[in-house]
């Protein structure tokens, strides 16, 4: 073996080791989700059951404390995969963090803010060694930071509202990143109730309205909405001809109502 590729062999294998580590630090949370997380009917949307995430609120609050033990400079070693999985699961662990400081006596997450304060703007998490909110997570780490530029993000991170993309049953896993990624994709645009064509127009997630740009800024070729909407042509049940119309922008675009009703699981669901 040359030297060149022992070197080469030595960095995968540091690699390997570094996302392994990484990787298992969301074994807890992988868990939590496991046992209450549950699909509803059709396996577009997820519940959530927040009773049961009450009684295994320390084994969450284990996990967040983990999480904040990784320093900065650890963190910019890590593959971006890793980062983002990283980060994806710190802001949806956080977000049931919230929302169990409020439930059961919230029926939506904005419940626990007010007129002039979001709950996504609250100061509560430590990650990366300063206290952040869920806003600086999404806006800043994830979109703000120009390392990832993966618009499917937004079907990963989870506002605990019925309008929201599901919130997934597992943990995201940087070995398995870009396929969980497009899973959620599929699954969000395939849900007829947030994602349809009717009587000619496509009738869309306000999400696609809200974060509109980061749709648009070229991933896999896509430039505007009806682009990016049109790779998962299949999923959202249109023809090859109406693919090709959206592409062109000749098939109008609506934005529906968001739902922002607390994901919870109802008894006896």
């Amino acid at each position: 073996m040359t030297a060149v590729l022992r070197w080469v062999l030595m960095v995968w294998l540091g690699l390997s080791a570094i996302t392994a580590q990484a990787a298992s630090i969301h074994d807890e949370w992988d868990g939590l989700l496991k046992q209450h997380v549950v699909s509803l009917p059709g396996g577009h949307a997820t519940a959530v059951d927040y009773q049961g995430m009450a009684r295994d609120k320390a084994r969450l609050k284990a996990y967040l404390a983990r999480l904040a033990q990784v320093q900065q400079s650890e963190f910019d070693r890590w593959p971006t995969a890793t980062q983002l999985a990283f980060l994806i699961n710190a802001y949806n662990a956080g977000t049931v963090d919230l929302v169990l400081s409020g439930y059961p006596g919230i029926s939506s997450i904005k419940d626990l803010g007010s007129l002039f304060s979001s709950p996504w703007k609250k100061r509560f998490l430590p990650l990366l060694g300063k206290e952040r909110t869920l806003d600086e997570i999404e806006h800043e780490l994830i979109r703000g930071s120009g390392r990832y530029r993966d618009p499917r993000v937004h079907f990963a991170v989870n506002c605990a509202s019925i309008g929201c993309p599901a919130l997934r049953g597992e943990a995201y896993d940087s070995a398995r990143l870009d396929a969980q990624l497009d899973e959620q994709a599929r699954r969000f645009l395939s849900d007829r109730s947030r994602n349809r064509l009717e009587g000619g127009t496509l009738r869309v997630s306000p999400i696609f309205k809200w974060y509109r740009g980061d749709f648009e800024q070229g991933w896999r070729g896509a430039n505007a909405l009806g682009a990016f909407l049109a790779l998962y042509a299949d999923a959202v049940g249109l023809t090859p001809a109406q693919a090709q119309a959206l592409r062109e922008g000749a098939l109008p675009i609506e934005f529906l109502d968001y739902d922002w009703r607390l994901n919870a699981r109802q008894a006896g669901r």
